[in-house]
């Protein structure tokens, strides 16, 4: 393929590029989902539906009560805990109940980009406030949502910069937003950190308020030299100088990180350089980056088709949507937030800075097992607190037209299941599972002791390399 043709759209709108892009945008997604994408074009599908601009949510409650807005206190801080694992599960009802929209796993991108830990930040309330911020620039501008980050209540602790003065500036946001957020390393010196850290300076954050605000006496009221500009620069001022002055490096780091996240973990130079140019056309807005990238030829190309593996809470929260498990208290969300723990993901808890590197770091000789367990135990039925959550077999088998011939169910389900093309081998052995002894002429769900044969066959089809796939 020429460099020229990497944003060319799509030709072939089927079910193959629905399921890729439906594994790409959602936490999950079932037959029916298929089924609709393909009763509307790409461009009305992409443009709105996954790119629709998301509603502002209920704020999480604990036991039915508001904590989002109760101040940091001695007398609230007993309650962290509970209010910060109530955010959690709010947060896994979002992605489980997102409709058609890209928006929850671009809130998921902006937080594993604008990194704040709560074990560092340690007030739930702030995390919140940083969460919805990450909501309403999800398809936002990227550079008005950088100055927002700037001076958000969260990042400012967790990065210093409440402390950080005109007298004794910290260096810590200026690093970070230029090595990790914006430009990346090889575009500034460590001059344009310390004037940028100068320009930063003066934000703090009220505990009762939950908010930042400037104090001028502690702001560096002087000339700073950044990329060669001077002035009194203000923090805003200094967020524009990154977009200005050095827009192909933002730029072209942005898209890579899209990329990464959406596509690829070895990014394509030539196809981040052409999305790039797109961003710059449109002022750094995100949603035409990415109607471009969902639309194009190479994002559908087999080479990227199946190639990415699922972060654990997107393995989690789809397995649900896949084999329709549903849940309507948070016995099983503390359940998936312990799961996701030990699979190395825990939300609002990145392992610092620099974000979850994701892909091959995401399954180890410890983590892998982990997956097994838990979807051995959504085919076998997980109790918790004497609610049984498991998947029914009979039912969901039998919502697929070929149910009752053996061999082209299992072509049927492996398809919609594993986004990775699987071997003829595979295939068979999956087949052999499933009759578990019989003839495929004698296969029928009917037949006594086809439950036990679907679920032996479940658990061997989740526990493939290919189902970690997206």
């Amino acid at each position: 393929m020429s460099t020229s043709n990497y944003l060319k759209k799509i030709s072939v709108w089927d079910a193959d590029a629905a399921r890729h892009i439906l594994s790409r945008s959602l936490f999950g997604f079932t037959k029916d989902n298929v089924a609709f994408a393909l009763t509307k074009t790409l461009d009305d599908f992409v443009d709105n539906y996954l790119l629709k601009d998301l509603t502002e949510p209920a704020a999480p409650q604990y036991s039915n009560a508001d904590w989002v807005t109760l101040p940091n206190n001695t007398t609230n801080q007993t309650s962290y805990t509970n209010w910060f694992r109530s955010m959690i599960y709010w947060w896994y009802s979002l992605m489980i109940t997102q409709g058609y929209s890209l928006g929850e796993k671009m809130v998921l991108f902006l937080h594993n980009h604008f990194v704040s830990e709560y074990g560092a930040v340690q007030i739930p309330q702030l995390m919140y406030i940083q969460n919805k911020l990450f909501r309403q620039y999800a398809f936002g501008n990227f550079i008005e949502l950088t100055k927002k980050v700037t001076i958000d209540p969260a990042i400012l602790i967790y990065l210093n910069g409440n402390v950080s003065t005109g007298s004794n500036p910290n260096e810590n946001y200026a690093r970070e937003l230029q090595e990790l957020f914006t430009i990346g390393i090889g575009n500034y010196t460590e001059d344009d950190i310390k004037n940028m850290a100068l320009a930063l300076t003066g934000w703090r954050v009220d505990g009762t308020t939950l908010s930042s605000y400037f104090t001028q006496s502690r702001w560096a009221n002087k000339s700073k030299t950044i990329y060669s500009k001077t002035g009194n620069y203000t923090y805003d001022q200094t967020v524009d100088l990154i977009f200005t002055e050095k827009p192909i490096p933002a730029s072209e780091f942005l898209c890579r990180k899209l990329y990464k996240e959406f596509a690829y973990y070895e990014p394509n130079t030539d196809y981040v350089t052409q999305l790039a140019a797109v961003m710059r056309t449109n002022n750094f807005n995100l949603k035409p980056v990415l109607a471009t990238m969902l639309k194009s030829e190479y994002f559908h190309s087999v080479d990227i088709r199946g190639a990415r593996i699922k972060p654990p809470v997107e393995f989690l929260l789809s397995a649900l949507k896949q084999l329709g498990i549903t849940y309507t208290n948070n016995d099983l969300p503390n359940y998936i937030r312990t799961t996701a723990d030990s699979l190395q993901q825990s939300l609002f808890n990145p392992p610092d800075v620099r974000w979850w590197e994701g892909q091959r770091k995401w399954i180890s000789t410890i983590t892998y097992p982990n997956r097994n367990v838990y979807t051995d135990a959504l085919v076998n039925g997980k109790t918790i607190n004497s609610i049984i959550y498991k998947m029914n077999v009979l039912t969901y088998v039998r919502s697929y037209p070929s149910s009752e011939n053996a061999i082209q169910f299992v072509e049927d389900v492996t398809k919609q299941l594993i986004q990775f093309p699987l071997s003829q081998a595979r295939k068979d052995s999956l087949l052999s599972t499933m009759l578990d002894g019989t003839v495929v002429g004698n296969w029928s769900t009917y037949s006594p002791g086809a439950d036990t044969r679907l679920q032996k066959f479940f658990k061997a089809l989740m526990r493939l390399p290919e189902f970690q796939l997206s």
